[in-house]
């Protein structure tokens, strides 16, 4: 299985609420390695989406994975079904920074991070509350998957102004859309490889290129190259579907002393 960490203590359940908390944010849970909570803005937006952040409090020395944890981690996930008037819940991802545990060389955050929410109403006028099963990981010297239950009223507190500058922060971490002079492109490959060229403003020392499988595709970790004045990332397949997707893409993030960005690529 993709999401098995080579060694694992045990998971950790938790119910955070089992009521709605009276705030637009939920209380915090506990764990070993660091705590968690949801935050949102309260109100919706005129498109009927709440802002919200998945909020991870972690200890010194802990750390939590990006949206692709390489193929022993676990990465953050939400599951919105018990929630009322919330038709979809989209969690985002600042850019993250590479590790190696010793078993592996995976992306994720080494300190405090506070994931962007979009949750999505069923019916913009009506009340909603959320009611979310959060799967996550955490590490030190062992991954501890935590599982719990956040409940959240955003119409109970409204105009919560701490919760909304949370989030707006939250937001203004998050990469910009790739362009012409900070990007990739896709150069020719095979059917075990991934390549492509970064382009980025600043040092290319600092350059590093996170891809995220999906679509049952599976990445290893990138191996940067420079040559001619060009910086090559070669990427390992690890895994792929039988047939290549029509549709879509895979997701992205170039990171840089400059700043980051991300976009899609086509499927290989």
């Amino acid at each position: 299985m993709r999401y098995m960490k080579i060694l694992v203590l045990g998971v950790v359940f938790g119910w955070a609420a089992s009521l709605p908390a009276e705030a637009s944010s939920s209380i915090w849970y506990n764990s070993e390695g660091g705590k968690v909570r949801l935050v949102t803005t309260g109100k919706p937006d005129e498109a009927g989406k709440i802002h919200g952040v998945l909020d991870i409090a972690l200890k010194s020395g802990w750390k939590t994975y990006w949206r692709d944890p390489g193929d022993a981690g676990v990465p953050p996930q939400l599951d919105i079904s018990g929630s009322t008037n919330i038709a979809d819940a989209q969690l985002s991802f600042p850019p993250p920074q590479r590790h190696d545990d010793g078993y592996g060389k995976w992306a994720g955050y080494d300190r405090p991070v506070s994931l962007p929410v979009t949750f999505t109403l069923s019916s913009p006028d009506q009340p909603a509350t959320i009611d979310a099963h959060v799967f996550l990981g955490i590490c030190e010297t062992i991954c501890i998957p935590v599982q719990t239950r956040l409940s959240v009223d955003p119409g109970a507190d409204p105009d919560n102004a701490t919760d909304a500058a949370l989030v707006k922060t939250a937001l203004a971490t998050l990469p910009s859309p790739a362009r012409s002079d900070f990007g990739v492109s896709v150069l020719p490959g095979d059917h075990e490889t991934l390549v492509v060229q970064a382009q980025s403003p600043g040092d290319p020392a600092s350059v590093d290129f996170f891809i995220a499988g999906e679509r049952d595709y599976m990445f290893g970790a990138p191996v940067r190259s420079e040559k001619d004045g060009k910086l090559v990332f070669t990427v390992p397949i690890l895994d792929r579907p039988s047939a290549t997707p029509t549709d879509g893409g895979l997701y992205y993030t170039l990171t840089s002393a400059e700043g980051s960005v991300d976009g899609l690529l086509p499927f290989p």
